[in-house]
C-alpha cells in the first residue's frame, strides 16, 4: 500500500509527539485551562511512544536493535520534556 512502510513505522513515535503538540495547544483553545478532556489523551499518548519504541526494538528491520535503542532512548528522553510542557500547558497553571 505504502510505498515506503519501514519508514512510517520509524517516524510513527515522533509524528505521536507531534500530536502531543498541537492537542495540547487546540485543546487549550478549545476546552479551556483544566480540561479533563484535554488531559486523559496526553496521559495516555506517552506510554504509546514508549510501546511503540519497545516494538521497534523488538521487531528491528531497517535498523539494528542497538541503533534502535539508542533512537528510543533519545526521543524518549525528549518526549518526554515535550509531554509534561504540553501537561503544563493544558492545565494552565503548570502542575498546581
Amino acid at each position: 500500500m505504502f510505498p515506503y512502510p519501514e519508514r512510517y513505522r520509524v517516524a510513527a513515535p515522533p509524528i505521536i509527539t507531534g500530536t502531543m503538540v498541537v492537542w495540547a495547544l487546540l485543546s487549550r483553545l478549545i476546552f479551556g485551562a483544566a480540561s479533563q478532556f484535554s488531559l486523559y489523551p496526553l496521559l495516555a499518548l506517552f506510554p504509546l511512544v514508549i510501546f511503540i519504541h519497545l516494538v521497534l526494538i523488538w521487531d528491528a528491520r531497517s535498523m539494528g536493535r542497538l541503533d534502535q535503542s539508542f533512537y528510543a532512548l533519545v526521543h524518549c528522553s525528549l518526549a518526554f520534556v515535550v509531554w509534561t510542557f504540553c501537561i503544563m500547558h493544558v492545565n494552565g497553571r503548570g502542575f498546581s
